[in-house]
């Protein structure tokens, strides 16, 4: 039994999929017997206990040094990168020979370098360098974020686990009646890094008959009311609704009454809403800056090049194919989630990455 404190940025499901995998993972490792402690930089450790099947999760509350001092851990692993209490996480672990595992969760990417790019390199050079390079291990979700590792730095070896998913009842999807409007749905962060102004600019250009477009999440950075006067000005008011945030079964309603996702973004560490799509049985439209390839390769979904004419020309193949046609790929999309994505394996993946982590905690 591994004696773990999980940490994360927040356990708050608006605020996008790190909040959702990391406090999924916490709860099917102590599914798996491991005594599992849970600590959230904003407090809402509290929201695990819903993602924990087996009740056993601790949830730590208070500063991040009083948890860490409390505690006594066999390993610990961080979520995310740029904030400063991983500062204090990391010379905690140093001081007391404690392995950690920090799982970049896609901030190393180069769009999230270049987001307020100044306070990134300011955070880089006061602390977060010497935050990544002292880790026991590094983890990413997707083969191209092990790649911007390694560019970084060639000598270590980051460990590759996707995030795991649930794999909800199934629900019989027939085909949309005759002249029954059909939904494409986004459901995640209002934010430009989801490639929104990319998605209204090609919904323009295709305007496809019979469809409606859904957009589902929280308000980044007051950026609703930019799309709003986006759909405006494009004449799309009456095809483009927006909703706040969800979870439970008002998001699940969601992804069952659509017949096509789109997940538009310009860079994704993993997409979760692209596999909570497929879990769903809905096909799924994104880009080549997700690692999503998987949708071509099992013919469940698109991947194009985050562009307007690119992610149009998806668009406009999607909505012009029949419902059944549709329903069969998002069939497709199912079965391969439940055989590759499903929480069980995807802890023991991190157990067995844990156990190794304690026995060499030399830098890997």
């Amino acid at each position: 039994m591994t004696r773990l404190l999980l940490t994360n940025p927040s356990f708050q499901l608006e605020h996008g999929g790190p909040a959702y995998s990391v406090g999924r993972l916490a709860g099917a490792l102590g599914a798996l017997g491991h005594d599992v402690t849970v600590w959230a930089a904003d407090g809402s450790a509290d929201r695990v206990r819903a993602m924990d099947p087996s009740g056993s999760v601790k949830i730590a509350r208070g500063d991040v040094a009083g948890v860490l001092g409390e505690g006594q851990w066999d390993i610990v692993h961080d979520n995310g990168l740029w904030l400063p209490y991983g500062a204090a996480i990391a010379r905690h672990c140093h001081a007391r020979a404690i392995p950690r595992l920090l799982s970049v969760r896609g901030m190393m990417q180069p769009w999230a370098w270049n987001h307020r790019r100044w306070k990134k390199r300011l955070a880089w050079a006061l602390y977060q360098k010497r935050g990544v390079e002292s880790a026991a291990r590094l983890h990413a979700t997707a083969a191209d974020e092990v790649g911007k590792i390694r560019e970084r730095y060639p000598d270590r070896r980051p460990l590759l686990i996707a995030n795991g998913i649930d794999i909800p009842d199934a629900v019989p999807r027939a085909p949309k009646a005759a002249g029954e409007t059909r939904t494409a749905l986004f459901l995640g962060r209002l934010h430009p890094v989801k490639g929104l102004t990319m998605l209204v600019d090609a919904w323009a250009h295709v305007r496809p008959g019979g469809w409606r477009l859904q957009l589902v999440g929280p308000d980044e950075e007051g950026f609703r009311a930019q799309m709003e006067a986006q759909i405006a000005a494009a004449g799309l008011a009456d095809v483009i609704a927006i909703a706040g945030p969800v979870s439970g079964d008002a998001k699940r309603a969601f992804y069952d009454a659509a017949s096509l996702f789109l997940l538009p973004s310009y860079t994704e560490n993993f997409g979760i809403s692209a596999a909570e799509a497929l879990a769903h049985g809905v096909p799924v439209i994104t880009t080549t800056g997700t690692p999503w390839h998987v949708l071509e390769s099992e013919g469940c979904g698109w991947w194009v090049a985050p562009e307007t004419a690119a992610i149009a020309s998806a668009l406009a193949d999607a909505t012009a194919r029949g419902d059944a046609e549709l329903v069969a790929m998002g069939a497709t999309g199912r079965a391969w989630v439940a055989d590759h994505l499903h929480w069980p394996a995807i802890a023991k993946q991190f157990a067995d990455a844990y156990a190794d982590a304690i026995a060499n905690p030399s830098l890997v």
